[in-house]
């Protein structure tokens, strides 16, 4: 039986739908479907959190177990708080090496997810869309520089949350957070290259 550890924020543990919608239990989901056993995944996330926030929780959590693939997806509350990139920098590659310390050490086992842009949603009416969506960039085109480097992952998912975050059924009722429908065609992005990995 495969194990799966998922870290990130509002994104991750699915705000305002139920845990059986979010991108991680409907990945495990459709890895079933291929027959690829995978227990319940273990979810470090909350709603809010920062690149730094997260790694305090995982130091409290003090789990010692590792798994057979980690997914990451961070960085839109550093964005949403105005954080300086450089710091994002900093603080995300520290997550990710704990990330695949999670993995074992196999950066093939380690999937990051990129931010989606939240500034297509209704939530941002009023704000500087153009804005958001160039430091949502900004921070995808480090995270993906980063990732890549460490020979992990990289997943976008971007261009589907600006596609479909104008769209009421993509969306959660507060109209900011996707939903059950849109972490679907992250699940479909995600499933099979955790599959060709676990395959291996």
């Amino acid at each position: 039986m495969h194990t799966y550890l998922a870290l990130g924020d509002s994104y991750t543990i699915g705000e305002q739908v139920s845990s059986d919608e979010n991108f991680p239990h409907q990945t495990v989901a459709l890895l079933k479907k291929q027959g690829i056993e995978v227990s319940k995944p273990v979810i470090i996330a909350t709603t809010g959190w920062t690149t730094d926030e997260l790694a305090a929780s995982i130091r409290e959590h003090n789990i010692t177990d590792t798994f057979s693939f980690v997914t990451l997806l961070i960085g839109v509350n550093n964005q949403y708080r105005g954080r300086d990139l450089e710091n994002y920098k900093e603080e995300y590659t520290q997550l990710l090496d704990i990330a695949i310390r999670y993995a074992n050490g196999h950066t093939q086992n380690v999937f990051v997810l990129s931010i989606p842009d939240w500034g297509v949603t209704p939530f941002a009416d009023g704000k500087d869309r153009a804005q958001i969506a160039k430091d949502i960039d900004a921070y995808n085109a480090a995270k993906k520089e980063i990732t890549l480097a460490h020979n992990c992952h990289y997943i976008d998912i971007t261009d589907s949350t600006r596609k479909n975050g104008t769209t009421a059924e993509y969306l959660a009722e507060d109209g900011l957070h996707p939903s059950g429908k849109e972490y679907k065609i992250w699940a479909e992005r995600l499933a099979p290259e955790v599959a060709k990995v676990l395959k291996r």
